[in-house]
């Protein structure tokens, strides 16, 4: 095996590796509340019944919630390996992990397809060690299970796309395969719908205009996107008929301020990809833009930057942004095999050669640095206090109770306490921020004790608003009795209401 093949496979094997730290840890680090409500559809699941169109949440108080999602084969699979092993948070971080260790070989060969052996082997190691593509790919959410789809799918179209597509058998050739792994990743996340355009690039560059008239191609487009056009109208249904009428990634869609832009715009070469990685990428996308072997990768960059600014409000969670990790990895390998090409490079004996070399070391060495650093605050227990406030409630209320949660939305207390509830404050079962003065609060609290609720809980991230809202304090005090309180939380048993 040729060198460069014997430094892919470790880069593999560290990759896998890193994942499996802490590959138990509880939902609480910084995704806690998007890994709370996947593992409370598959925990539904498994204890109501196996409904794989109804998937269900926790926070819509004693209603059924079944909610509108992304087609939820995660959380259905989950809940199947429930029955022999129980419900624990491993099984839907492993899922994660095998589906990026599945990328893998695909991202390099698609790279060495387009940019050579050399920038393909760079470009694992950076797709391989982003802090976001770490983080995400150990989360049990749909989000790199769809990436990783997108990424086989766009390598076998492009291997189908570059033969002789009329000479292949369509049944058994990468078209079909391409399809489906297309079709997949929509369903699993919407938003992948986006590497529609890199697949458009390679059919206009293998058949040019008369690529609308390939019926192959309008075939294609079929298998890719009649499953989801079915299965989101369905799940638009389920959210329009049952309480909390919730479809998510609803309101996404919202083109916001400048200054959110810019938020967003630092985020991504800092927190997300590290500064190495994007500059590396920033010169690759230069030095490649005159090769027309890279512009699937032009235009998939160019469709992406179109998502972050009409998809603005939607933006706001970093895991939208994951594919520009596969994309920034792949010019970042050819700017590093383009100057590995350098003839000052390849002389060793040059000075020029050792500051070069030199460079190189350092800049991977800081690569490392950005990413261990921002990859460990990732991993912080900021959900801790949720977590543990929850599993006090599952242990002091009865399995009937209802909980309303001041929680910011996050519902780690529900998925813990295996309790149902509400958000508070809420408008439509739908978390609605936090309280503007003490009056909201306490329409908002006796409006949900009328419907049931029977415990409340603060944790240490909003129990200032019974200091701060003096008149919600007084209230809480004069109509719910302390259950426990702690540093973390405050949990209250609430007062029948009166006849």
């Amino acid at each position: 095996m040729r060198r460069t093949s014997y430094l892919a496979i470790i880069i593999v094997i560290l990759a896998v590796a890193v994942r499996f730290i802490q590959i138990d840890q509880p939902f609480v680090d910084h995704w806690s509340w998007r890994q709370s409500d996947v593992a409370a559809i598959a925990r539904n699941y498994f204890q109501n019944g196996f409904h794989f169109a109804y998937p269900q949440i926790d926070w819509a108080g004693g209603e059924l919630g079944y909610v509108g999602t992304e087609f939820p084969i995660l959380p259905f699979a989950a809940a199947l390996c429930y029955k022999t092993s129980g419900v624990h948070e491993w099984i839907g971080r492993v899922q994660a992990v095998i589906l990026f260790a599945l990328s893998l070989p695909f991202f390099f060969l698609l790279v060495r397809k387009t940019f050579g052996e050399i920038a393909a082997v760079w470009s694992l190691g950076f797709y391989s060690f982003a802090p976001i593509e770490i983080m995400a790919s150990r989360c049990f959410m749909p989000d790199v299970p769809s990436l990783t789809l997108s990424i086989i799918g766009l390598y076998l179209f492009q291997r189908w796309i570059e033969s002789e597509p009329e000479r292949q058998p369509r049944l058994t050739s990468p078209f079909v395969w391409s399809a489906l792994c297309i079709a997949l990743s929509i369903l699993i996340k919407a938003t992948s719908v986006l590497i529609g355009v890199p697949l458009a690039c390679l059919a206009f560059q293998r058949f040019k205009l008369r690529a609308l008239r390939e019926i192959d191609l309008w075939i294609f487009a079929g298998i890719a996107l009649l499953p989801s056009a079915i299965w989101y109208g369905h799940a638009y249904q389920i959210a329009q008929q049952f309480y909390p009428h919730h479809f998510f990634g609803a309101g996404g869609v919202k083109i916001m301020s400048l200054g959110w832009y810019w938020e967003i715009a630092k985020q991504i070469p800092a927190a997300e990809m590290t500064p190495i990685l994007f500059l590396l990428g920033a010169f690759g996308v230069w030095q490649t833009r005159s090769r027309s072997a890279a512009r699937p990768f032009h235009w998939w960059l160019a469709a992406m930057i179109v998502f972050i600014v009409v998809v603005g409000f939607g933006n706001r969670h970093p895991w939208y942004r994951l594919p520009l990790v596969p994309i920034f990895a792949a010019f970042a390998g050819a700017a590093c095999a383009h100057v590995m090409s350098l003839s000052t490079f390849a002389d060793a004996r040059s000075y020029a050669a050792l500051f070069m070399r030199s460079a190189f070391a350092i800049a991977l060495i800081a690569f490392a640095a950005f990413t261990l650093t921002y990859a460990k605050w990732l991993y912080e227990p900021t959900a801790a206090p949720m977590r543990d406030a929850g599993l006090l409630l599952k242990k002091v209320t009865p399995p009937v109770s209802l909980i309303v949660a001041a929680d910011n939305g996050d519902p780690t207390i529900f998925y813990y306490a295996e309790r149902k509830g509400w958000h508070f404050l809420e408008t439509g079962g739908i978390y609605n921020g936090e309280p503007v003065n003490s009056a909201q609060a306490i329409a908002g609290l006796e409006a949900l004790r009328k419907r049931g609720a029977n415990f409340l809980v603060f944790t240490s991230n909003t129990s200032w608003w019974l200091d701060y809202h003096t008149e919600l304090g007084q209230y809480v005090a004069s109509n719910a009795t302390p259950v426990e309180t702690t540093p973390e939380f405050k949990i209250y048993k609430l007062h029948p209401m009166s006849p």
